[in-house]
């Protein structure tokens, strides 16, 4: 299964909203955003400087970026400079001193320059803003040109990687509430909410083929009662992580452990109660492939040398469990999510 364009844009600015990322530009065919620490700190790779943060207790600087969905729509929007005009190394700086435009980084021994329009700052006084570079290292840059890095955001791409390896470890487990608004706040009565416990599994049938299913399945903590397809009545939901006003959750009857315990004896129901034909068939393959190897290994243990029989026996071993391991028929059950989700009791029978 892929993704195309549209899949994973909807999905990237889903991410940079729930990361509460500032959108500085956003086009059908790229995006650019002030990262904020969370996400920086899941993208950009840079653990010694959120250590030096983290020491001197500075005020973190994100890095700002452009996510490429649509690269040749990209390419056209922005065309590559032709040789010799972009920024950064002068063209005219002997080699081996080439001098760094738009940083704004004094040489040794040289005060840094003024900004144009303003003059030039004494001997000895202070730099002139907040930032890490003038609390530490005693200069501002005067003026610079921003390099925004620039990635491209397609289906297996290393980006896309991490964005997925993000929303994988921060999204294990939610707690949310159904959004409430009543009509007229004042006068509204306060409303009970039950707590639902939702995990989402992921059910492989593993052979030498393999079929995986997903399953989402809640568990009301007041009752007991179990719903199939869970993610279907979150849909329609409008959901919040503050506890709305006006709205309080009824005391639990389960406890998590045991909703859990429910929850797994259901899910081995559903798998005992489901379509068997495909193990059969592998069993069966198993029982050939077996034969065959048997045929040669044993054939082959006749007409061997005492001295060989050994590595022979060897070599059949490991080969009859690798077979074993490829064509035995199993059923491999993992949690992908889970959540509690509160809502109002009127989400009750199951269909």
């Amino acid at each position: 299964m892929t993704m195309n364009t549209e899949q994973i844009r909807s999905f990237v600015m889903r991410y940079l909203e729930a990361e509460q990322c500032d959108i500085l530009e956003k086009h059908p065919a790229y995006v650019t955003v002030k990262l904020s620490p969370s996400a920086d700190r899941d993208l950009t790779n840079r653990p010694y400087y959120w250590s030096f943060v983290e020491r001197t207790g500075a005020a973190p600087e994100t890095m700002t970026c452009t996510f490429i969905f649509d690269p040749e729509a990209y390419r056209e929007l922005h065309p590559p400079q032709a040789a010799g005009t972009q920024t950064g190394i002068s063209a005219a700086a002997p080699p081996g001193l080439a001098s760094i435009q738009g940083t704004g980084a004094p040489v040794m021994g040289q005060q840094a320059p003024a900004a144009p329009g303003m003059p030039p700052q004494a001997p000895g006084t202070p730099p002139q803003g907040d930032s890490i570079l003038g609390r530490y290292f005693g200069f501002v840059p005067t003026s610079f040109t921003a390099r925004i890095p620039r990635d491209e955001v397609t289906y297996g791409s290393r980006r896309l990687e991490q964005m997925f390896e993000s929303v994988r470890t921060k999204g294990r487990f939610v707690r949310m509430f159904e959004h409430y608004a009543p009509d007229q706040p004042r006068n509204a009565a306060t409303v009970p909410y039950d707590t639902w416990l939702a995990v989402n599994y992921k059910i492989e049938y593993a052979c030498d083929l393999k079929r995986s299913e997903l399953l989402s399945l809640g568990i009301r903590l007041q009752t007991g009662e179990i719903r199939d397809r869970f993610h279907e009545l979150l849909l329609a939901k409008k959901l919040t992580p503050r506890l709305p006003a006006h709205v309080y959750v009824t005391p639990d009857r389960i406890t998590l452990p045991r909703a859990v315990l429910f929850l797994e004896e259901h899910l081995e129901r559903k798998v005992a109660a489901s379509d068997h034909r495909w193990a059969q068939e592998a069993q069966y393959r198993l029982s050939d492939e077996l034969a065959r190897m048997a045929d040669y290994y044993e054939s082959l243990l006749k007409s061997a040398e005492p001295e060989q029989r050994i590595d022979i026996e060897t070599q059949y071993g490991n080969r009859r469990n690798e077979i074993e391991r490829q064509y035995r028929p199993r059923v491999q059950v993992s949690v992908i999510n889970c959540g509690l989700f509160h809502l109002p009791p009127a989400n009750g029978p199951s269909s």
